[in-house]
This record gives structure tokens, C-alpha cells and sequence, in this order.
């Protein structure tokens, strides 16, 4: 049933664009999220994840960290080179393609962020969350990938939770992510095995 504030009328622009399933899984995922929005822990914990995935910084400062811990600046190196190409194929080119309209321009009110210049068809955060993700697996094996894993997790989440990507467009840039890596972890173990 129909309420008025689910009426075609109603709705954010882009919504409808790519069938009404995926609508729905969006509606459900948002309402599931509003239910902990508000909540000091969660807002701050999805807050910063959604800014330090801005340029993917938390990505460059594991490397970064990991890479001296390691005695490993190859990686770091590396993984910033393979960072900045998977940023330039989804942000330069797969949004280019489906050009989807974001939930909202800037964000929920309650949680500010910057204002994306992309369109949000993938999520940019949560392609390189996984693609980086899955680099550094590839590099130190499932028990810190697990964690690495986690961190995707979150990251890919907070842009749904600050209401600037669609749940739809998470999963779209998860599995983009992990597509660009299958390529990238060749690379990364030709250059710094």
C-alpha cells in the first residue's frame, strides 16, 4: 500500500531509475539505518569513517603505516599508484555511465559531508574500501584481511548512513572494487611481491 510520503510525487530524485526492487532494497536499508542515526556511537563512528574515506585517506595512511611497519615502502608506493587508477576508472568513467542521482545533494542534515562532485552510481568509497581492501589481503593473508575486510565494511555503510549514496550503489562499487582487483592484485604482486 501506498502512503503518500512513498508516492512517485514524493520521492528523491533518481529513485526509480534502475527498477523498483532496487528502490526498495534502498527504502529498506535507509529505514533500517535510521534506526541508529541519532545515536552518538553510530554517528560518530559512520561520520568519520565517511571522511576518511573521502580520497581514500584511510586507505593511504595504512598503507603508509603498514609499509613502515613493515620495512615495505614498494607497497606503499604501489598501492597509492593502483589507489589513484581504480579512482580515475569509477570516478572518470563507470559513474560517467549510469550519471544516478545521489539520495541527497549534501548529506544528511545531522551528519555533514563533503559535497560529492561525482555522480552516485557506484559509491567511490566503497569501490576503493574494497579494491584496497583486497590488495592488502593479497599482501598479508585472511587473518589482518579480515580486519582490512571490516574496515570496507564500515567505510562503504557510513555513505548510506550519511545519506549521500544509496544502499544500491555500495554494493554496485563493492563489486567494482573487487572486479578492478582481480587486476590489481596481479599488479601489485608483479611490482612488490
Amino acid at each position: 500500500m501506498m502512503t503518500e510520503a512513498s508516492s512517485p510525487a514524493n520521492t528523491v530524485p533518481g529513485q526509480h531509475q534502475f527498477g523498483p526492487l532496487i528502490d526498495q532494497f534502498d527504502e529498506r536499508a535507509d529505514a533500517l539505518l535510521e534506526l541508529l542515526r541519532g545515536h552518538p556511537l553510530t554517528d560518530r563512528l559512520f561520520s568519520t569513517a565517511s571522511h576518511v574515506g573521502d580520497f581514500s585517506m584511510i586507505w593511504h595512511a595504512i598503507g603508509l603505516t603498514r609499509g613502515l611497519f613493515k620495512g615495505r615502502p614498494d607497497q606503499v608506493i604501489v598501492l597509492a599508484a593502483l589507489l589513484g587508477a581504480e579512482s580515475v576508472i569509477v570516478n572518470q568513467g563507470v559513474k560517467r555511465l549510469f550519471r544516478r542521482e545521489r539520495p541527497t545533494t549534501v548529506g544528511d542534515e545531522r551528519l555533514p559531508v563533503r559535497q560529492p562532485s561525482t555522480s552516485s552510481f557506484p559509491s567511490g568509497h566503497a569501490s576503493s574500501a574494497t579494491f584496497a581492501a583486497l590488495i592488502l589481503m593479497s599482501w598479508d593473508g585472511r587473518k589482518l584481511g579480515s580486519l582490512w575486510m571490516a574496515i570496507a565494511a564500515v567505510v562503504g555503510i557510513s555513505r548510506v548512513y550519511v545519506r549521500i549514496h544509496h544502499a544500491s550503489d555500495v554494493v554496485g562499487g563493492a563489486v567494482v572494487g573487487a572486479l578492478l582487483a582481480i587486476a590489481g592484485r596481479q599488479i601489485a604482486h608483479r611490482l612488490a611481491p
